[in-house]
């Protein structure tokens, strides 16, 4: 389910499009056709209540952190690759970082988005963006 919760925080900040989210859904539902919740969101057609159902029936005390942060990662990085504007990308960090459950904000590499953008304050896009690289590297082996 940790997959799960990455894509629907990443769709609802608009990270991801709505059809990258189904695709990952369906993908699931497949490999475990028998889990209400995700037969559930297959029939769920309007995709903020199926990202709040997600968000109110997933376990956030039991969750892989691991596994969650790989995936976020992983996806946040092509995010970056494919941005020319590091203030609204960071802008769009900071704004992530509200919505991921409370549990794990302060904790990293999820922490890094709220202070990723700081060094923009007095102009160092340098810094920031090695804080950025480094958080994307935070899960290799």
């Amino acid at each position: 389910m940790e997959k799960l919760l990455a894509y629907a925080i990443l769709c609802n900040g608009e990270f991801i499009t709505e059809n990258a989210y189904r695709k990952r859904l369906d993908e699931l539902f497949l490999n475990n056709p028998e889990n209400d919740d995700l037969l559930y969101l297959e029939w769920e057609t309007d995709v903020k209540k199926a990202i709040a159902y997600v968000r109110a029936h997933m376990d956030c005390g039991n969750l892989d952190l691991e596994r969650f942060g790989r995936i976020l990662m992983s996806e946040l990085k092509v995010v970056y690759e494919n941005c020319l504007d590091i203030k609204y990308f960071a802008a769009r960090m900071y704004r992530l970082w509200e919505s991921l459950p409370g549990n794990i904000q302060n904790i990293e590499p999820f922490w890094t988005l709220n202070y990723a953008d700081d060094p923009l304050s007095w102009g160092d896009e340098e810094q920031t963006r090695n804080i950025y690289e480094c958080m994307f590297g935070y899960y290799k082996d």
